[in-house]
C-alpha cells in the first residue's frame, strides 16, 4: 500500500485551494449526514462511522457551524435529501485495479462521470466485483515521525490490537481489522503519540509498480475521480516510486 498511501499523504499535505474548498466541504457534508443516517445517530460519541466523518470534517478545517448543520438535517426527520453510497470499481492504466466510492443523489449522473474518466484515461469502469476482491478493508491510521519514536508506536500499536506497522519517511502507518480501528487509536492517543489521520480503507492485497509515463496517466486518473463532485473515496494497487511522486506533486 506505500506507493498508494504516499499519494494520498501528498494530497493531504498539498492542502485545497479556496476554489476547491466549497467543493469538498459539500462532500464532507454527505458524509456526515450518511454516517449521521446510517451509522445509529447524531452523536458522534455513540456513532463511530459519524465520529470519523467529523474528524476528517475537522481536519479539512471546516466550521463546526456546517457540521453541526450537517448532522441535524441528517437526523431532523423531514426533508433531509436522500444519498446512497455506492462503490464502482475498474481498470487504470496499466492494468491497474481501482475502487471508486461515492456518494449520490443521482446513480445515472454519478455513473456516467465516472465511465468518463476512466476512457479518457485509457481505463474502463468494470462490473461489480471485478476489482474489488483485490483489496481488504482495514483500518489505517497514521502517525507522523516527528519528534516520534517508531518503536514505542508500534509497540503501542500491537498491544493495543494492530496487526502491521510500517515506518516511512515521515509518517508511521498502523493497519488494524476495521473493528480494532478505535481501539488501536485511542490507545496511541492516550500514549501521547499524535495520531494525524484514523480511517478506514480499503488496503491493496498486492501492489502494482508502474513505469514513469503509466505512472503519471495513473495518478491524473486518480486525481480526476476524487475531484469529481460526487467521490468520497479512490483507492488503487498501483505502486508509485518517491521521484514519481514528487515530481507529481510539484
Amino acid at each position: 500500500m506505500a506507493g498508494h498511501s504516499k499519494w494520498a499523504q501528498i494530497k493531504r499535505q498539498k492542502g485545497v485551494t479556496d476554489a476547491k474548498r466549497g467543493a469538498l466541504f459539500t462532500k464532507l457534508t454527505r458524509e456526515i449526514m450518511n454516517a449521521a443516517r446510517e451509522g445509529g445517530g447524531g452523536d458522534p460519541a455513540l456513532n463511530f462511522r459519524l465520529r470519523l466523518a467529523v474528524q476528517r470534517a475537522k481536519a479539512a478545517n471546516m466550521p463546526n457551524d456546517n457540521i453541526d448543520r450537517a448532522i441535524a438535517r441528517a437526523t431532523g426527520a423531514a426533508g433531509a435529501e436522500s444519498v446512497d453510497e455506492i462503490t464502482y470499481e475498474g481498470y487504470g492504466p496499466g492494468g491497474t485495479a481501482i475502487l471508486v466510492t461515492a456518494m449520490t443523489d443521482n446513480k445515472n449522473r454519478t455513473v456516467a462521470e465516472v465511465r468518463h474518466q476512466f476512457s479518457r484515461a485509457g481505463g474502463s469502469l468494470g462490473e461489480a466485483g471485478s476489482v474489488a476482491w483485490q483489496f481488504d478493508p482495514r483500518g489505517v491510521i497514521t502517525v507522523p515521525v516527528d519528534g516520534t519514536d517508531p518503536d514505542e508506536a508500534a509497540l503501542v500499536a500491537i498491544d493495543a490490537g494492530a496487526d502491521d506497522v510500517q515506518v516511512q519517511d515521515d509518517s508511521i502507518e498502523v493497519q488494524t481489522e476495521p473493528a480494532n480501528l478505535e481501539p488501536v487509536r485511542q490507545a496511541l492517543e492516550t500514549a501521547g503519540l499524535n495520531v494525524e489521520n484514523a480511517d478506514f480503507a480499503m488496503v491493496p492485497k498486492a501492489t502494482i509498480p508502474l513505469d514513469e509515463k503509466t505512472a503519471s496517466q495513473t495518478l491524473r486518473l486518480l486525481d480526476a475521480l476524487e475531484e469529481l463532485d460526487d467521490v468520497v473515496r479512490v483507492y488503487s494497487n498501483a505502486e508509485f516510486s518517491d521521484e514519481t511522486l514528487a515530481a507529481y506533486a510539484s
